[in-house]
């Protein structure tokens, strides 16, 4: 009996022993059990994965190089200004910034909200033979015709001419194409364009379109 009694005395101790050191071992697992990620918790992406492409904000093509590079007819100045005040200080356009004036269209190009404008170059005022072109120039009614045929309703981006017709102030259409950098209206290159003023976008093309 006496040995039973040991028996039972040791393993009263040993039960005692055991319950604080489950205890302390019950204590570390709260104080080390990782923090669980809340389900709604975003997790971080790579910083280099692409984003994906909009639309094209920059002017494009090569006759951009040959505007200035700042001060007037720069694409910075030119940002700031409304579409015929813009074209005028454009030494690119100063053939058709003597068209507008003697149209009597600047004013109407300046008030207008939102427009594009297909502007022909002095190189595509000299396809023209100098005969014709004066002839047209003295012709208001028929250089309003062939101005207004150049502007369309609307500022349109490079994703707006790869393909269809637009409708001019002169009531007619023009018919865009191409992708990328390379675009025509009526088959006229597109040699500058989205460029921005204050009012309008501006393209500038190599030929002068005719309306029919």
């Amino acid at each position: 009996m006496k040995q039973k009694s040991l028996l039972a005395s040791a393993l009263t101790v040993l039960a005692l022993t055991a319950v604080p050191a489950a205890q302390a071992v019950a204590a570390d697992a709260r104080v080390f059990s990782p923090t669980p990620i809340p389900s709604d918790t975003a997790l971080p992406t790579d910083s280099m994965s692409p984003e994906p492409s909009g639309a094209m904000t920059e002017p494009f093509g090569p006759g951009c190089a040959s505007l200035p590079a700042s001060g007037e007819g720069s694409l910075s100045e030119m940002a700031s200004q409304p579409v015929a005040t813009a074209v005028a200080s454009n030494p690119a356009l100063s053939t058709l910034a003597q068209a507008v004036e003697q149209a009597g269209l600047t004013e109407t190009l300046n008030s207008a909200k939102d427009i594009t404008v297909f502007a022909p170059t002095n190189d595509a005022f000299a396809k023209i033979p100098k005969d014709k072109l004066d002839k047209l120039l003295a012709d208001k009614a028929q250089l309003t015709k062939v101005l207004t045929y150049h502007v369309v309703e609307g500022k349109k981006g490079p994703e707006d001419l790869t393909s269809g017709e637009l409708t001019t102030m002169q009531g007619g259409t023009l018919t865009v194409a191409g992708s990328g950098e390379d675009f025509t209206v009526n088959g006229a290159k597109v040699v500058c364009g989205n460029i921005q003023t204050s009012n309008a976008v501006v393209y500038l093309v190599d030929t002068v379109l005719t309306p029919k």
